[in-house]
């Protein structure tokens, strides 16, 4: 029964590794392109490291479009967007759970049935209001278009929902009001959710392409995946300009994963805390 059990473990251990490697392998493989020559991505059969690295890669692709100022873009609005959607989902969160109200229920799952409309089909009525607010083609547009989130709206309910009412009545006989309640108690208690959905927002935000290239045209407010995606297109002939791809993709998701090495003790926290699983 032992070795049968050391067996399956052995294969578990097995197929982690596999599927480690298959996950792994395009961003180490980006990253040692950016370091090679033209010649060397191309090379039969593949040379995996780069004979002489590159380094210049990085400052050709640099100078060729100003990723600063894109990847600047997209941080700017995607910390502004998280910031509001994190206010207001606790805001709506704290009513759903400690507020009694008529059509409490319908309020609760009309947010959640507005989550189950494909994304493209609100991008029409969206860029309509967005047109008629004179936000097109500003970041203003691409922040107030996306501060509202079911998902974080969603998440914030069910953390709010394991803080103990014991907590919130002895605040409540303390003499605190419903504003002091969600942020002295019900935030605190749910910060390492509050962390795992900012963090997971962020990423959506900073990775997010077809809505910003909907309503961006000027290259001065490109977002970071709007601008990479029109230096790829752009950018001549093709496999010259590889290793310089390469390094804008380096910088393009270096941000995120400056992100996560700081924070994933509290991404990996709150998961375990909320129960959300990729």
């Amino acid at each position: 029964m032992e070795m049968v059990s050391k067996s399956r473990k052995m294969v578990h251990y097995i197929l982690l590794t596999i599927f480690s490697i298959i996950m792994v392998f395009p961003l180490v493989w980006m990253f040692l392109s950016a370091l090679k020559t033209p010649e060397e991505i191309f090379a039969v059969p593949l040379d995996w490291l780069p004979s002489n690295p590159q380094w210049g890669n990085f400052a050709g692709a640099l100078e060729l479009a100003p990723f600063g100022l894109y990847i600047f873009n997209s941080t700017f609005t995607a910390i502004v967007i998280v910031f509001f959607q994190i206010i207001l989902s606790s805001m709506i969160a704290y009513a759903l759970t400690q507020m009694t109200f008529k059509g409490k229920s319908i309020l609760f799952n009309s947010i959640l049935i507005t989550y189950m409309l494909p994304a493209a089909a609100t991008y029409v009525p969206s860029y309509v209001i967005v047109a008629k607010l004179g936000l097109l083609d500003t970041l203003t547009g691409i922040i107030i278009s996306n501060i509202a989130s079911v998902f974080t709206i969603f998440l914030m309910r069910q953390a709010f929902m394991q803080v103990p009412k014991e907590m919130i009545e002895a605040a409540r006989s303390e003499g605190a009001n419903d504003f002091a309640i969600l942020r002295k108690v019900m935030m605190p208690m749910c910060k390492s959710s509050i962390f795992t959905v900012g963090l997971i927002s962020f990423v959506q935000m900073y990775n997010n392409y077809l809505w910003p290239s909907l309503i961006v045209n000027s290259q001065e407010n490109y977002l970071i995946t709007v601008g990479l995606n029109r230096f790829f297109t752009t950018s001549g002939t093709f496999a010259d300009q590889w290793p310089l791809i390469m390094a804008a993709s380096v910088l393009a998701v270096l941000p995120l994963l400056i992100l996560f090495i700081l924070l994933q003790k509290w991404f990996i926290k709150g998961i375990s805390d909320s129960g959300v699983k990729g």
